[in-house]
């Protein structure tokens, strides 16, 4: 086969791959709102007939206990690799609608970007892959190496049902290594490979006081005030230098390397410029790190949300009976979710006066993940990346979770390449979300010569 062959293919193909990429963004897949499980199911069958379509020859859906998985082999490659493609079709909420520019559910192109829910995370990405599998099959009839593709739709709710699957089917889904592509890329025009994670803890805790609201002017000043309290109780859960001050909270953290904390410093990275891009008035954190350390590689505590009392428009003078906080815990390698939540727990219950109750509602968690950097699997990649784009890739943390990451590790024993092919600019989980169409394009390009290269 020429050379040339695949990127005539992908040439002569960039409209309609974009209009393909429409069609599916139209779709609401909506994964933690119970209104769209149709959709979310509608989008898994359009998922399955589009791999049957580009020519992947055993496609089946797969139902769980919440919403399906599509799972797809194409394996005729005897004595090659094995690579198992991972992604997932759900989305997050739009919310707030009327923040977006165009409809979140109506894809639509300006300045070289395709803005949609999904666009990047991470039906965009995921597609990309799509796109490189049938250029293969299309110009040469076949693929270089066996390729397995497993598509959840409850990633943007914690997976809670892809782990049981994928443990009961580990021996169907055996391979040499994991293709991920639901992370950034460092910068435009530099291929990035993340080789660590951040995993999570997240749970409420809420704060009772009174049995039922109470009129401020009879009884305030006589009884707790659960927003009060909560209050109290998030102003410490950090000390002065920005560190979580839960006891124990890092015994376990695994720092960084001096030969990591080296690569990181030489990244083209600009404070005032990320700052912008946040648009926030200043950065802060843990004292002793600097920003990139600070969200790829060390452990962090947030307050996600908080309510309590009446919000409603007008005055009225409440006491209210309950305050509730959502936290979540962004953790690194080393430390295990279920330790940090019960280290979290106990120390926020002694910081809780005995005039008042505290209830925690655990929800879902991801372990922090390393994979290493040097094997053959990873230096495929590279070679993809740096053909596509013309430069070496750079290496980097993730500050996100990808809880499946870990699951495969334990559970597959094979190394995963997290090739990112989003910005951090995309506005992932925002109104306006994103994805550059050079992305796409690359992304696609890069999947195409990743398989001759494994």
């Amino acid at each position: 086969m020429s050379d040339q062959k695949i990127p005539d293919y992908l040439a002569e193909n960039q409209d309609r791959f974009l209009e393909e990429l429409k069609e599916y963004l139209r779709i609401p897949s909506i994964s933690t709102d119970s209104e769209r499980k149709e959709d979310v199911a509608r989008c898994a069958e359009w998922v399955a007939e589009h791999l049957k379509g580009i020519g992947i020859d055993d496609v089946q859906i797969e139902q769980t206990p919440g919403h399906p998985i599509v799972y797809a082999e194409h394996c005729k490659a005897p004595g090659k690799p094995t690579i198992l493609v991972y992604g997932h079709y759900d989305v997050q909420p739009p919310d707030p609608l009327e923040l977006w520019e165009t409809p979140p559910f109506e894809p639509t192109v300006r300045d070289g970007k395709i803005f949609a829910r999904g666009a990047t995370d991470d039906k965009g990405q995921l597609f990309a892959h799509f796109k490189g599998l049938e250029a293969h099959l299309k110009t040469a009839g076949e693929l270089p190496v066996n390729v397995k593709l497993l598509i959840e739709g409850e990633e943007e709710v914690g997976s809670p049902n892809l782990t049981p699957w994928v443990v009961a089917n580990k021996e169907r889904l055996a391979c040499d290594a994991v293709v991920i592509s639901d992370s950034s890329m460092f910068a435009p025009g530099m291929p990035t490979l993340t080789y660590g994670l951040r995993g999570l803890t997240y749970f409420e805790v809420t704060v009772q006081g009174p049995d039922h609201d109470l009129h401020s002017g009879l009884f305030g000043g006589t009884v707790p005030n659960p927003i009060n309290e909560l209050a109290k109780i998030i102003a410490q859960l950090h000390d002065k230098d920005g560190r979580v001050a839960i006891p124990g909270f890092y015994d376990d953290v695994i720092p960084l390397t001096p030969d990591e904390r080296e690569q990181f410093a030489k990244l083209p990275f600009d404070d005032e410029k990320f700052r912008a891009q946040t648009g926030a008035p200043g950065l802060c954190g843990e004292v002793g790190y600097t920003t990139l350390e600070r969200k790829w590689a060390r452990p962090t505590l947030d307050c996600n949300g908080i309510w309590g009392g009446f919000i409603g428009e007008g005055a009225k003078t409440v006491l209210p009976s309950t305050a509730s906080a959502k936290i979540s815990c962004r953790l690194v390698p080393g430390q295990d979710p279920e330790k940090v939540f019960d280290l979290a727990r106990d120390y926020i219950e002694g910081l809780a006066p005995d005039t008042v109750k505290l209830t925690f509602l655990p929800h879902h968690g991801g372990d922090p993940v390393l994979t290493d950097r040097d094997n053959d699997q990873v230096r495929a990649a590279s070679r993809a990346l740096k053909k596509s784009w013309g430069v070496d890739p750079v290496f980097t943390r993730g500050g996100g979770s990808i809880p499946v990451v870990a699951t495969f590790a334990n559970e597959l024993k094979s190394p995963t390449i997290l090739m990112g092919l989003g910005l951090d600019d995309d506005r992932l989980h925002s109104p306006n979300e994103k994805f550059n169409l050079e992305c796409f394009y690359k992304g696609i390009e890069t999947s195409a010569y990743l398989w001759d290269e494994l």
